[in-house]
């Protein structure tokens, strides 16, 4: 089984049941490696395909794979099944199953009726048949991976769904210009003024590490905020940023209360960004901002028919199914944050009068739907605002099938908290927020804020600090 590639022998990774059903394309992910699958793996991968939970689909979804790599190999089984044909030579080592039964001195330590215990043991095994190879068990459940430690097996987490080792690494969408910057890029500026907005085309050496609609900020002497809106070499074009922070240009009453939340008013409010992302802890505004930003557009300025907003139902649990009446009734208890901002939005007409509040409150009410994610498939929203609440729950897959329901002329805004995930095998650097930030960076037409400070009250403010 031991096969070498260049000067280093492969390494013989093998997996646990919930990688596979975690990823079902990481049989593909491996590289130039081969991976084992124990017997155990694939009587839990039998035990998890029934039903239409996202589990069960990634359990056919995999017995699919297998089915495939497996039946289009003529040579012998014990030899591994090659999956470099699968895989358009992405991966191009081999896929071995077992053959045979396999009895370890692991059993020694742990009872062997259980399914983890017995992929130690062929861990165990594997490891001492190859001396001069590495075998490593691949497995998202951390107390098996501490077990494997204890009983000196090696073995490591899933990474290849990991978008960043480290979150402090995340592009924050807002970037502070040092000092010096008009120093060491006045040179041949150009500015002008358009619509009330004033534009500079500086050239120097932060110029290039600038993305599209990144903001930037320089405070006092001459404080500044702006936003990048064209990149090309080491020249970058700024265009200040519209205060939101005044009373005259609030957003269905709201004003931003920070730097933050005014950058993010100007991503939701500018027509020409269809997809914008806030993240921040709990009590930034995200919410609040969002729905201000949607209802101004809809019911002011008319540029979408309505809005749309969906969560995962992470209760932390499952099903929206028990919960009596139509789809819009069950999400109700779901959507208590919306309810709570909708009482803010509401106060701030103060001179309409109970009557005059009463009549925006059902009209507020008409032009918002709440809809289930389970049910989010095969749909097109044509001119709607789109709003992803507890986006940090969601996978990357969950993701892309969700934000490609954007028909023309639709704004999707996700929000999320990557500090608090409730959905098991999901971290900080696997979750679906993290991934859209990351790969939307950069796009023309795509905006990020990261909100930093909280906005509800002091003592909010102040356990979110210290608890």
């Amino acid at each position: 089984m031991a096969r070498k590639t260049g000067k280093k022998p492969t390494k013989l990774f093998v997996l646990d049941t919930n990688v596979l059903l975690h990823d079902p394309t990481c049989l593909y992910r491996f590289q130039e490696h081969d991976i084992y699958l124990p017997m155990a793996t694939l009587e839990e991968l039998d035990h998890n395909k029934k039903g239409m939970s996202e589990v069960a689909r990634n359990a056919r979804q995999v017995t699919r794979f297998l089915d495939e790599i497996v039946s289009g190999t003529e040579l012998d089984i014990h030899q591994g099944a090659p999956l470099a044909r699968h895989s358009h030579n992405a991966a191009t080592g081999r896929l071995f199953l077992q053959t045979h039964p396999i009895s370890s001195d692991v059993t020694a330590v742990l009872p062997f009726s259980k399914v983890d215990n017995q992929i130690l043991g062929v861990v165990a095994y594997l490891a001492r048949q190859h001396p001069e190879r590495q075998v490593v068990l691949v497995s998202k459940d951390i107390n098996m991976r501490i077990k494997a430690r204890a009983l000196d097996i090696a073995a490591e987490d899933y990474f290849n769904d990991k978008v960043l080792e480290d979150t402090d690494l995340l592009y924050s969408g807002v970037l502070e210009l040092p000092e010096d910057f008009w120093d060491k890029h006045a040179k041949g500026m150009e500015s002008w003024q358009r619509d009330g907005r004033s534009y500079y085309r500086v050239t120097g050496p932060l110029s290039a590490s600038l993305l599209v609609n990144q903001f930037v900020w320089q405070e006092s002497p001459n404080p500044f905020q702006a936003r990048v809106i064209e990149v090309a070499g080491n020249t970058a074009t700024l265009v200040t940023v519209r205060d939101y922070t005044h009373h005259k240009n609030n957003v269905w009453g709201i004003t931003a209360r920070n730097r933050e939340q005014n950058f993010a008013l100007n991503a939701l409010m500018d027509p020409d960004i269809d997809f914008v992302s806030l993240l921040g802890q709990a009590g930034t505004g995200k919410t609040l901002l969002t729905l201000a930003a949607g209802l101004t557009q809809i019911l002011e300025a008319k540029t979408y028919s309505e809005i749309i907003m969906t969560r995962v139902t992470v209760p932390v649990g499952e099903d929206i199914g028990f919960l009596p009446g139509t789809e819009e009734e069950k999400m109700t208890p779901w959507m208590g944050a919306l309810e709570d901002n909708l009482d803010v939005l509401n106060k701030t007409d103060e001179e309409a009068g109970e009557w005059g509040r009463a009549a925006t409150q059902d009209l507020i009410r008409s032009r918002i739907k709440v809809k289930s994610l389970n049910f989010m498939r095969g749909r097109t929203f044509i001119n709607k605002f789109l709003i992803i609440d507890e986006a940090q729950n969601l996978t990357s897959k969950q993701m892309k099938t969700l934000i490609t329901r954007a028909g023309p002329g639709t704004k999707v805004v996700c929000l999320g908290n990557i500090a608090q995930i409730d959905t098991p095998y999901l971290t900080e650097g696997s979750s679906g927020i993290t991934y859209v930030v990351d790969r939307f960076k950069g796009w023309a037409h795509g905006g990020h804020v990261t909100l930093a400070r909280g906005e509800r009250s002091r003592l909010a403010d102040y356990a979110a600090g210290i608890l």
